[in-house]
């Protein structure tokens, strides 16, 4: 069994998509960060960092003690390697991957987290930021889409970088962007939101926003 300390945000989704993708036995620790959870000494002691998801696998693929994870992306490689799936082995596959899931931990998760908070959420409306930030956006969206129109995944088959960049391209509207622009993305929200274990893995702790 899998511990996944989770909230309901674009990173906590790209966890239970895989563990639905993988079949993998898994538990839900809630940890709401709008009441400040992510900030507790016990969640602190899994990932010092303050940040949902984590990880505790209580029964390694190489047994012995629970192994803790932190960050997503480093999330989705534990997963992989466990299961054997969406992960290459070989080196161009894997690395053909990696890039892209690299790709949207650095760029598209950071600046997609910034345009939705200036445009949504932010207290004051600030125009340059929301200028800048929205560029930025439709930027990294021009590098996907020019990406999937040569190919129906990011990294050629269906992978960890799909399901790392899907739940931070779903609220495209919040972001400022038109997605209309972008047809190569639009097909490929469709062709990956038709998937059994991605609606799962969106679906998952659904509840707990209610809370």
């Amino acid at each position: 069994m899998i511990d996944v300390y989770y909230w309901p945000t674009p990173n906590g989704k790209k966890i239970t998509i895989m563990l639905e993708e993988c079949a993998l036995p898994y538990n839900i620790v809630p940890v709401n960060i709008q009441s400040g959870d992510q900030k507790k000494p016990e969640f602190l002691k899994i990932n010092p960092n303050g940040r949902i998801p984590a990880i505790v696998d209580r029964k390694p693929k190489a047994g012995g003690e629970p192994v803790a994870v932190f960050e997503s992306g480093a999330i989705l490689e534990y997963l992989g390697d466990k299961s054997g799936k969406f992960w290459p082995a070989d080196l161009r596959g894997r690395y053909a991957v990696s890039q892209w899931l690299m790709w949207q931990m650095g760029g598209l998760g950071p600046i997609a987290g910034q345009t939705s908070h200036f445009l949504n959420t932010a207290p004051e409306k600030i125009p340059y930021a929301v200028d800048r930030f929205v560029k930025e956006t439709a930027r990294l969206y021009g590098v996907l889409d020019a990406a999937l129109s040569k190919s129906q995944y990011v990294a050629g088959t269906y992978s960890i970088a799909d399901m790392a960049i899907y739940p931070w391209v779903v609220p495209y509207a919040r972001q400022g962007q038109d997605i209309a622009k972008f047809p190569a993305i639009e097909a490929w929200l469709a062709r990956v939101g038709e998937r059994a274990a991605v609606k799962a893995g969106m679906d998952a702790g659904k509840e707990l926003r209610k809370s």
